[in-house]
């Protein structure tokens, strides 16, 4: 990784983490996230996975289009490093817990790897 990488790197997890805490505080259900990027391709490659805690919470979170609101959460947050991504909705996807149980034995480093949610 080289050393602008590892810059942008620091300033996606302290931003991210920020957008988490606010998330976990509003959001039922809501446990984690994470992103996964190519800095060869960023930003466009740059993709946020939300993890709520069952597959009830996420289709409830879905259902009222909440989803909209972490969404541009995380764009704001976004925008105050400078990391600008037209419709943030196709680079944030959701899971759960549960279906890392189900499908990943609850590994969350296999199913980030192979993108199976």
């Amino acid at each position: 990784m080289r050393k602008t990488d590892k810059k942008i790197e620091n300033q996606l997890r302290i931003t991210l983490t920020s957008a988490c805490e606010i998330a976990s505080r509003q959001i039922t259900g809501f446990q984690w996230l994470t992103h996964l990027v190519d800095y060869s391709n960023f930003p466009h490659s740059l993709n946020v996975i939300c993890v709520l805690d069952t597959n009830d919470n996420l289709n409830r979170f879905m259902t009222k289009n909440c989803n909209n609101k972490l969404n541009d959460l995380i764009q704001e947050k976004l925008y105050e490093i400078d990391i600008c991504i037209n419709n943030i909705a196709n680079h944030i996807l959701y899971d759960t817990e549960e279906n890392c149980i189900i499908n990943d034995n609850g590994k969350w480093t296999n199913r980030l790897a192979n993108k199976s949610f």
